[in-house]
């Protein structure tokens, strides 16, 4: 039996049994002439007529791959090539990994982060009571440990909280507005805090704050009578020698002279001030949901008593209304009921913050010459950018929508009224705007409206706003940036006089602070009453260095004097400190724009009711 497949040349090809003798191949080989008749090529002739001893060579030559018949010096030297090429990969590989890497330098963090952690410690040489042991302020010490437990009328501890400013008086109103502004400012950039290494400073100098207002009240009863509006005294009557905080010039940790206590039983400025920086810390603090229901609970009874209690805290002549007069309360009331919306999520707050009745009041309605300037005694400014604020994300509709539009409103003609273009404040030739016209102090106003101008105009970039309108005109949110930079880059130096006002920032700045516990030093001498007076008329300057403080500020001319007896110029306060540190971290970093959502985690989701039916028609 036979088996036939095709050679390699297209004839049939028989395949014979290995018994058949050369005469059958033979006349096989006759039979299929025909395959023999054609054509080869040169290739294949060679393969038939090629000796045993020449098909050797000629398979030498070549390398058989399969698919492929290639010479072999083509093969042999292609993969030498492959291999040499796989060998110096390696080499280079292995040189590349025993280098030392060299990573690129951060870039130095911009003069904004700079003066932020500077103006931080100002905080720290601020407090009172027993400091803790990460203070880091080396000449500071333990301070007023009997404060309230040594006035008869109180007999309880109120030891800790902050110095307001040079001397040694605890002012609950502007350090509780100081406190609610840290914490604003918190809850917008907690990223940038935390990416220049500050959130936990400053939310642990929120604490302390928080934790003495909590002791200035009944905070854990719902109902109150009385707060705590002062620590101290700095009251003084002509011919006066009686010591005080403000007649003595000593360092807080040497006092021993009695230190009043003032409290408050009709004070709605000052306790819905207090209830708006225990509710926005509550939400500074909401990942420890005990506490800050604690500071929830205070705020709640502190709002409370501001209602049931009508009064301005610094009516009478009071020792506060030489200080911190307070001008009204209606603008506390705003702010206040704001802030406790925000905390607790609570509908009837809003309707509250809401009423026209109130913000007529408070003054939204009307322009003024301090209309638009934002401080520790008119919060309206400051409340109407919340306000807004919620309505540019939430957008709560009926029946709040009209009141917030016109907050909105509102906070667009203020955000005019800063640009130089306008003219409602004047200007120094250095390009200082005079918020105060011209009145000594200036800065502390300056700052909070850096501060303002900068988070709306991060509200109106994070809606998708690329400005916003005054008049006719249309103004990009960079125009408002620019006024925020102006103004914060004069204070640190970009000035007629080239000074930094903030304390410790670049290589010229205030030397003679009006500062007790800065200008004597920590020599273990006890100087008393009297005898620290050579320190506070010494033109020498301070022998400690208050860092981060941000003096009163130049005058209405670029004038400064670094004279520490005149405090106009040269003192630091809690409240101008915290709008220094607010506008800084709002300036400060690259792509962190505000934090959308922390600032609305107590609010539960809106469901705006149907407005009224029309009225029924008639012919």
């Amino acid at each position: 039996m036979s088996m036939y497949g095709r050679d390699p040349w297209g004839g049939p090809l028989e395949i014979c049994p290995d018994s058949a003798t050369d005469d059958d191949r033979s006349r096989n080989l006759d039979i299929d002439r025909g395959a023999l008749s054609r054509t080869l090529d040169e290739t294949q002739q060679s393969w038939l007529l090629a000796g045993p001893g020449d098909q050797g060579r000629k398979k030498k030559k070549y390398v058989d791959i399969g698919c492929l018949v290639v010479s072999r010096k083509l093969f042999v030297w292609t993969l030498g090539v492959l291999l040499a090429a796989a060998v110096f990969a390696g080499v280079v590989a292995g040189i590349a990994k025993a280098i030392p890497r060299r990573h690129r330098p951060t870039p130095p963090p911009d003069d904004y982060t700079v003066a932020l952690h500077k103006a931080l410690m100002f905080f720290n040489a601020q407090r009172s009571g027993k400091l803790p042991k990460h203070n880091n302020v080396h000449w500071r010490g333990n301070s007023c440990l009997k404060d309230g437990l040594s006035d008869p009328a109180v007999r309880r501890s109120l030891v800790g909280g902050y110095y307001d400013a040079g001397d040694a008086v605890k002012h609950n109103f502007p350090a509780a507005f100081s406190m609610t502004l840290l914490s604003w400012s918190v809850i917008e950039y907690s990223a940038k805090y935390e990416a220049v290494g500050e959130l936990g400073h400053v939310r642990d100098i929120i604490k302390w704050g928080a934790d003495y207002f909590l002791k200035t009240f009944n905070s854990t009863a719902d109902s109150i009578d009385r707060v705590i509006a002062q620590v101290g005294s700095a009251a003084m009557s002509p011919g006066s020698t009686q010591p005080n905080d403000r007649y003595c010039w000593m360092r807080p940790e040497d006092i021993d002279y009695p230190r009043p206590v003032v409290e408050c039983h009709a004070c709605s400025d000052l306790a819905a001030e207090m209830a708006a920086a225990l509710a926005a810390a509550s939400i500074v603090f909401k990942d420890n949901k005990a506490y800050s229901q604690k500071l929830v609970h205070g705020a709640a009874t502190l709002f409370q008593f501001a209602r049931d209690r009508r009064g301005r805290y610094s009516a009478g002549g009071s020792d506060a209304a030489k200080f911190y007069n307070s001008t009204s309360y209606w603008d506390e009331f705003v702010w206040g009921s704001s802030w406790m919306y925000l905390a607790t999520g609570n509908s009837s707050y809003l309707t509250l913050a809401t009423h026209p009745k109130l913000a007529k009041h408070a003054g939204a309605f009307w322009g003024g010459p301090d209309y638009g300037v934002f401080s520790w005694d008119n919060k309206l400014t400051g409340a109407q950018v919340l306000l807004s604020r919620l309505r540019l994300f939430l957008s709560p509709g009926y029946p709040y929508e009209e009141m917030l539009r016109t907050f909105h409103n509102q906070t667009s003609i203020i955000m005019c009224s800063y640009l130089p273009i306008f003219k409602s404040f004047n200007r120094t030739k250095g390009g200082l705007i005079q918020l105060n016209h011209g009145k000594p102090q200036p800065l502390q106003y300056v700052v909070n409206a850096a501060f303002l101008a900068s988070v709306f105009s991060d509200y109106l970039e994070a809606a998708d706003t690329p400005g916003w309108y005054c008049g006719p005109h249309f103004y990009s949110i960079e125009v408002l940036r620019s006024f925020a930079r102006t103004q914060i880059e004069y204070i640190l130096g970009k000035n007629p006089l080239k000074m930094s006002y903030v304390v410790g920032f670049g290589n010229h700045y205030p030397k003679h602070v009006h500062h007790r516990g800065a200008s004597i030093p920590k020599n273990g001498v006890h100087y008393g009453c009297k005898g620290g007076w050579k320190w506070r008329d010494t033109k020498k300057p301070n022998p400690n260095t208050i860092v981060g403080a941000m003096v009163a500020g130049p005058d209405r001319h670029d004038g400064f004097k670094d004279v520490r007896k005149n405090y106009n110029y040269t003192e630091a306060t809690l409240a101008g400190n915290a709008g220094l540190v607010a506008a800084l971290v709002a300036l400060s970093g690259e792509g962190h724009g505000v934090d959308k959502n922390t600032m609305f985690s107590a609010v539960p989701p809106m469901f705006p009711s149907p407005p009224p039916p029309p009225a029924p028609w008639k012919p």
